[in-house]
């Protein structure tokens, strides 16, 4: 991607926004970020296949829930269509300030109050024609992660033994790893990246207690759930960071080293 690809795409469907200033801001696992302008960045579909499909999922849905959540996320504000200079959709969205948590993780306990808040506000049913995802709030017996140690298998085993979720699908993230979170001065300070975004079990985000947090604990306290869910998240979580560990010792182009570093400190954790 270049910034004069990124200008006449702006000048061909959005030209109000094309003088604005644009300067490359980030490479994830899907998408390029360019910041435009001070409160904008222009979202591009970069190494995936399926990462245009997932910014139309999240043009789609985001900005309904994005009015109920008490964290900045980057809210699709404009679509960009596929067209002869770029082939994919993309999109423009607020601009989210912080820095990624698997370069700044959290350090504040009162992150653990922010998350709460967040995934209350979040984990509302879903309507009946939201999204399924294949790898997503699914029951635990869908996956067979390798684990190599024994007190992951028994986290996995327990887990998988915990009543499964009997309520209706609620709306989740389905991806909060510390990518996809920005934190200032130790503490959450918004969600990056709702291409997950689907229904199904809330045990799916609420592994976000190993992933993200110092002390998983703190967590339940600002989010009421059962014990059988905080089993089922336990095991969400040795997947997310046994995941994390895969991509980031995957080595160049697609390794992400602070990706390796967050999940085996989520593994640290979920052992302690």
């Amino acid at each position: 991607m270049t910034e004069e690809l990124i200008r006449a795409l702006l000048r061909d469907q959005h030209p109000d926004l094309a003088a604005f200033p644009l300067r490359h801001a980030a490479t994830g696992w899907d998408n390029q970020l360019w910041r435009l302008g001070g409160d904008l960045a222009v979202r591009l579909p970069y190494a995936t296949e399926r990462a245009s499909d997932l910014l139309v999922k999240e043009h789609r849905w985001l900005p309904s829930l994005a009015s109920r959540l008490p964290l900045p996320v980057p809210t699709p504000v404009r679509l960009g269509v596929p067209s002869e200079r770029f082939p994919k959709h993309w999109t423009v969205v607020s601009w989210v300030p912080g820095t990624p948590a698997d370069r700044a993780p959290v350090t504040c306990a009162d992150a653990a109050v922010a998350l709460g808040a967040f995934l209350t506000a979040l984990h509302r049913e879903a309507p009946a024609d939201a999204l399924t995802n294949s790898d997503r709030g699914l029951p635990l017996a869908t996956f067979t992660p390798a684990l190599p140690t024994a007190p992951l298998r028994a986290i996995w085993a327990d887990a998988l033994a915990a009543p499964a979720w009997s309520g209706p699908p609620v709306w989740l993230h389905g991806d909060l790893h510390p990518a996809n979170v920005v934190t200032t001065d130790g503490t959450l300070s918004g969600v990056l990246d709702f291409g997950e975004l689907c229904g199904g079990d809330p045990a799916t985000d609420l592994a976000a207690a190993w992933v993200l947090l110092p002390d998983a604990s703190r967590l339940f306290t600002a989010y009421a759930t059962d014990d059988a869910t905080i089993r089922r998240a336990r095991g969400w979580a040795v997947l997310s960071a046994s995941r994390l560990v895969s991509i980031g010792e995957a080595g160049p182009p697609g390794g992400k080293p602070t990706w390796a570093v967050a999940g085996r400190a989520a593994l640290a954790r979920l052992q302690a």
